[in-house]
């Protein structure tokens, strides 16, 4: 458990685009503010199923697309915040256990949106123990930027459903902003997945 005390030492952005440098076609759903705008920062795609206005929605987003495309890893980025406010999305991920899907927390431990009042799990509460608790049995805590490879194992090729949570650093990254029309995001992602014709 890493304690306000430890500074969170991953540096969010190279961290990020590291791993998905990793990523195969596993299809991607960014969380609301920071993880959107680390995904497009590091190269956009449109396998990225960007939201904006959908506090809280990565997750159940995410096990939609796991249940309805099983050929296809996806992997749900998002914030604490966005976990802690959706977590009963957890218990439905670990009742349905799609083998295909993945969630990544990236742990600032701080409400960085609002603020950056500190958050609840800069003290005791653990994402992950958590996420064990709702059935989802493979998770591990991220605290160093090397840890990228092992992370990436557990995100693009084992098993699911898998979470982690990396322990982040707080930092200032300028602005990467991608499509904000919801109709033309949707409109990409269902072309890339041969829903619909271009």
């Amino acid at each position: 458990m890493t304690s306000s005390a430890t500074p969170n030492k991953i540096q969010r952005r190279p961290f990020v685009a590291e791993l998905l440098a990793q990523r195969g076609d596993t299809l991607v759903v960014p969380g609301l503010g920071s993880p959107n705008w680390d995904i497009f920062a590091a190269g956009d795609s449109p396998e990225y199923l960007y939201s904006w206005g959908g506090m809280g929605l990565a997750v159940p987003t995410a096990l939609g697309i796991a249940l309805a495309q099983p050929a296809r890893r996806v992997l749900a980025i998002t914030g604490d915040g966005e976990m802690l406010m959706g977590i009963g999305a957890l218990a439905v991920v670990g009742d349905q256990a799609p083998i295909n899907l993945a969630i990544l927390v990236l742990d600032n431990e701080t409400f960085a949106e609002t603020g950056k009042q500190r958050g609840l799990t800069a003290n005791r509460v653990d994402i992950a123990v958590a996420a064990k608790g709702f059935g989802i049995g493979k998770t591990m805590t991220v605290t160093e930027q090397g840890q990228v490879g092992k992370l990436a194992e557990l995100m693009f090729r084992t098993p699911g459903p898998v979470l982690a949570v990396a322990k982040i650093a707080i930092t200032q990254d300028p602005w990467a902003l991608p499509e904000k029309d919801g109709v033309a995001i949707a409109r990409r992602f269902r072309i890339a997945l041969g829903l619909e014709k271009a």
